[in-house]
């Protein structure tokens, strides 16, 4: 049942099968929660220190899988991790978290409220015993836990040296497809999901680019019309504050500013503490 404790171990009913079926799988699998949640899904993973843009990138996939029936899988970790939970459960979906300490172990302390809705409504699992404080090397484990639960890995952002090429590279023992974000080269938080892609990672531009990697359609939507679609693809590029935005498109400052309202109001940017504008 929904929000109580569960074992599950390797062989018996219940054990999900796409994870039986890696090189590695865990002999026993504790949760909390739900564990029919334990579906093929999508692993989103990401850096801890996570820029703006890997949080934007986040959200906005993870929300797209979310909304369109796909479980989201991360390890509740800050940064990319907890965003992608956050925005699947936001869209309305369902996301499993596996952690390197006991289910029942807030950690990070700050993932403790979105782990208790993960709990109630779905599942948090680890192949850690029940009350199992975290412990280094049980996070590199698990990372193959999250891969095993999935039917794609996706890298939103990396840097060099990362705990994601863990993940990464636990997907490709299991047979997985791994996917990766492209980010600015100017960036050390993307050298390395753009050396994943380099190295043969599927690159995922767009919710189009995910579903395709997915076997999924993708319906895309209009987010804005034909006045505000400049406004919106210059923020989708890179955050900007009113006035570069007005000067670089060639826009009325006062015009540029009932833009902003506009879109700010339908949802589709918001206003960073620094006075720039993004995409949400």
């Amino acid at each position: 049942m929904k929000g109580e404790r569960f074992v599950l171990h390797r062989g018996s009913p219940g054990y999900p099968a796409q994870l039986a079926e890696t090189p590695d799988p865990p002999k026993v699998l504790y949760g909390i929660g739900d564990p029919e949640a334990l579906v093929p899904g999508l692993a989103i993973v990401g850096a801890r220190d996570a820029t703006p843009y890997g949080i934007r990138a986040t959200r906005l996939l993870a929300g797209w899988a979310g909304g369109n029936g796909i479980t989201v899988i991360s390890g509740a970790a800050i940064g990319c991790d907890r965003e992608a939970h956050t925005a699947a459960l936001e869209a309305g979906g369902s996301s499993v978290a596996v952690l390197g300490c006991g289910a029942d172990v807030d950690y990070p302390r700050r993932s403790a409220p979105i782990l208790a809705e993960m709990r109630e409504r779905f599942a948090v699992v680890s192949e850690c015993p029940f009350g199992q404080q975290p412990l280094r090397f049980a996070f590199a484990r698990r990372n193959r836990i999250i891969a095993g639960l999935a039917s794609a890995v996706l890298v939103v952002e990396a840097g060099l040296p990362s705990g994601t090429f863990g993940t990464a590279d636990a997907a490709l023992d299991a047979g997985r497809d791994v996917l990766a974000v492209p980010g600015s080269i100017f960036s050390p938080e993307s050298r390395g999901s753009n050396r994943l892609i380099r190295q043969g990672a599927a690159v995922v531009n767009d919710v189009s680019d995910l579903a395709a990697s997915l076997g999924v359609p993708c319906q895309r939507l209009v987010i804005a019309d034909a006045e505000h679609g400049g406004v919106v693809r210059a923020l989708t590029a890179d955050p900007m504050r009113p006035d570069d935005l007005a000067r670089d498109l060639g826009i009325d400052i006062v015009q540029m500013a009932r833009t902003l309202g506009v879109l700010e109001a339908r949802g589709l940017i918001a206003r960073y503490a620094d006075g720039r504008y993004g995409i949400v």
